[in-house]
């Protein structure tokens, strides 16, 4: 997940972030930077495949920005979780 300048959470997915995020630096991502520019990488997970990578992203999506919260300071987030303050 990405912390956004107005505040929001953009989830998504790829196999190479660093790639990801210059796109969404340079607004070559997607969409939904249109208007908004990224601040930081908030959360991450790994592990995960193609089609189940998917379906974990399309749940994320559908948590309410409380439960995103709650899901940064989870031990499923591979970033430092001291970093993270939003």
């Amino acid at each position: 997940m990405i912390l956004c300048s107005d505040d929001t959470l953009y989830t998504g997915i790829t196999t190479d972030i660093a790639r990801r995020w210059s796109q969404h630096e340079r607004l070559r991502g997607a969409r939904y930077f249109r208007g908004r520019a990224p601040k930081r990488l908030v959360y991450l997970e790994s592990g995960y495949d193609r089609g189940t990578a998917s379906r974990r992203e399309a749940a994320i999506k559908r948590l309410c920005r409380a439960d995103k919260i709650i899901l940064l300071a989870s031990a499923l987030n591979e970033i430092d979780r001291a970093t993270v303050d939003c």
